[in-house]
Formats: C-alpha cells, sequence, structure tokens
C-alpha cells in the first residue's frame, strides 16, 4: 500500500472527523440551550456518570448501585421530555460521510481486529490505481441513463436480433440492477458486456460502479492491457506491483475494460486466465464480481482467447450484447 497516499487520506479523514464532530457539538449546544429543563438532566446525567466511574474505582459498589439507579430514572425522565420535543437531525448523532467507520478510516471486527475501511480503499484505489477512469459518476449514473437514445427500430437484418436496441438495453439494464441486487449471492453471474464502440458499456459499468459504491464495496477499474502488463510484470519480479496484482485478485468488484485492443501472447492469456479464474474460485468466500467490457463478439472470444477462458465467460457470466447505433455520434450530430 502506497503509505503516503494513506498518511495523507487519513489525515483528511481526522479533519473531516473533527468537523463533524465539532458542528454536532454545536448543533446539540444550540438545542439544549433552547430547553433549559433538558439541559439541567442532561448536566445532571453527565455529572452521575461521572460519581458511578469514582464510585466503582473506589471499590464502593453500593454507592454505585445507588447511582446508577439514580441515572437510569433521570435517563428516563430525559426520554419521555424527547418524546415531545421535535429534536433537529443535526442535534441527534454527527453526520459522517463513512457511517460504517465513523470517517475514521479504520472499523474493528468481531474477533477485534481492527482493519482499513472499504470507504479508504476505495480512495487510495481511485487515486493510485483507477485515477479518472470512474471519476464521472456524477454524471453516469442511472438517473441519467437514457433509454431515448437508442432506436426502437426492429431490424433484423441490421441489428441481427428479433427485438429494437432499446428495448436490448432495458434488458441490458434489468440484468445489470439485478446483478447489483444480488452481489453477495453466490449463483448470480458476473457480467460481460460485448458491442462495438459508442454503445454505452462503459456507461454501464460505471452505473453499476456507482450503486456498487453505495454498498461500501471496493472497485478496481483496469483496461485490459494495463491491468495484464501489470500482472506479468509482477510475475518477473517486480514485487512494488504485488498490490496492484492482489487489489486485481481480491477486489470486490473488477471492471476489466477494452478486453481485446491489447498485443496477444500466450503468457498474457494464460496471465489473463489466471485471474478470471481465480476470481471465480474466490465465490466460496468474500463475494467478488467481474465486469468485463469488450468490442469482440462470442466468435471472435473464442478465436482469440481460446477453450479455456471462453468455457469460463460462457458459463460463469451473463453475456450482455449491445447492438444499435454509436450513441456518442448520434449525441454529437444532434448538437451539430
Amino acid at each position: 500500500m502506497n503509505t503516503s497516499t494513506l498518511n495523507t487520506l487519513l489525515k483528511e479523514y481526522e479533519k473531516k472527523k473533527f468537523k463533524a464532530d465539532l458542528k454536532f457539538e454545536n448543533a446539540k449546544n444550540e438545542f439544549l440551550s433552547s430547553h433549559p429543563d433538558l439541559l439541567e438532566i442532561t448536566n445532571k446525567l453527565n455529572s452521575i456518570a461521572l460519581d458511578i466511574s469514582k464510585a466503582i474505582l473506589n471499590n464502593d459498589i453500593e454507592q454505585a448501585n445507588t447511582l446508577k439507579a439514580e441515572f437510569q430514572a433521570l435517563k428516563e425522565k430525559k426520554e419521555k421530555l424527547l418524546q415531545n420535543i421535535d429534536v433537529p437531525s443535526s442535534a441527534k448523532e454527527p453526520s459522517y460521510d463513512c457511517k460504517i467507520c465513523n470517517d475514521t478510516g479504520y472499523v474493528t471486527l468481531d474477533n477485534n481486529k481492527t482493519v482499513l475501511c472499504n470507504c479508504i480503499k476505495q480512495k487510495i484505489f481511485d487515486i493510485d490505481f483507477n485515477k479518472s477512469n470512474i471519476g464521472n459518476l456524477d454524471k453516469e449514473n442511472f438517473d441519467n441513463f437514457d433509454l431515448e437514445v437508442y432506436s426502437d427500430e426492429v431490424d433484423v437484418k441490421k441489428y441481427n436480433a428479433k427485438i429494437s436496441p432499446r428495448q436490448n438495453i432495458q434488458n441490458i439494464k434489468d440484468i445489470a440492477l439485478n446483478f447489483i441486487n444480488n452481489f453477495d449471492n453466490p449463483n448470480e453471474k458476473n457480467l460481460l458486456f460485448t458491442g462495438n464502440t459508442g454503445l454505452g458499456k462503459t456507461f454501464l459499468s460505471n452505473c453499476i460502479a456507482k450503486e456498487v459504491l453505495a454498498m461500501n464495496k471496493t472497485i478496481l477499474y483496469q483496461t485490459a492491457p494495463i491491468m495484464l502488463d501489470s500482472v506479468i510484470d509482477y510475475r518477473f519480479g517486480k514485487s512494488d506491483l504485488k498490490e496492484v496484482y492482489d487489489n486485481i485478485i481480491n477486489v470486490d468488484l473488477l471492471i476489466i475494460d477494452d478486453l481485446g485492443v491489447e498485443s496477444l501472447n500466450s503468457i498474457k492469456i494464460s496471465e489473463l486466465f489466471n485471474v478470471i479464474n481465480t476470481r471465480l474460485l474466490t465465490q466460496r468466500g468474500p463475494i467478488k464480481r467481474t465486469i468485463i467490457s469488450t468490442n469482440l463478439n462470442m466468435n471472435n472470444l473464442f478465436d482469440t482467447y481460446g477453450e479455456r477462458i471462453f468455457s469460463r465467460l460462457a458459463s460463469y457470466y451473463n453475456v450482455c450484447r449491445f447492438f444499435g447505433d454509436d450513441i456518442r455520434l448520434n449525441k454529437i450530430l444532434k448538437k451539430a
């Protein structure tokens, strides 16, 4: 892991948490100051809590139990008062960006082991690996998914399909939503997007990425050429790429884009199989999902990568064929 990146992010998290805590304390104090009776009880509860701690330290069990009873009675009185008061959300609890780690960057597991939260791991992925590849999620998401840019014309000869491009993309969208909703189901298949450029494969991958990120999953985006070069460099002894390789194998969602544009040789085909197959084997543990996007059709994939890879794609991936007219070109022509 890039220690410099992690340290920078942890400092940002510390500042962010401090601001959230300060904002909450100010909102809480402002609220309490407008309700003197509630403020009095709150201060009394804090005082009793301190006295209980002192009694326990002095081994005065009788005094501690008496104070606990007093504390409980005051707490119930406070709760009754709150039932008749509209408490603003800002005064109820701090508003952290991540509700899992409370903007600390760390979570404690059941075995009391402390690990990095997925939210900060994803930021590291974005900075060190993803760069700007999935940085346009504010625009490329399901809220902006427009079926109208696809033709509703059925043309079997032109599209080699008995449905329109619009109906086809609706079907693919449904498959994508099902993929998201069943992400942790071991029986759910991965996704293979095939079709010419300009038909929305990358856009839909980003739509899925945004939803999966909201589920606190980690996502790694790699073009096939860069991914395979990194894996092979690691295999040939570049130890500084071990983290990249480990992330490719273990990230929750791996998006492999532009499969088929890389310069191929037997080593790359072998390593591609290893990546695909190893991630499939992890279905026995924490679920790992993969989305592969390619301009190649299924026949081309078989001819290019051979039976071993093709069989994995055909058996463990939902194949989504994109067809229609170049929607990016259509948008440009409409603006002209």
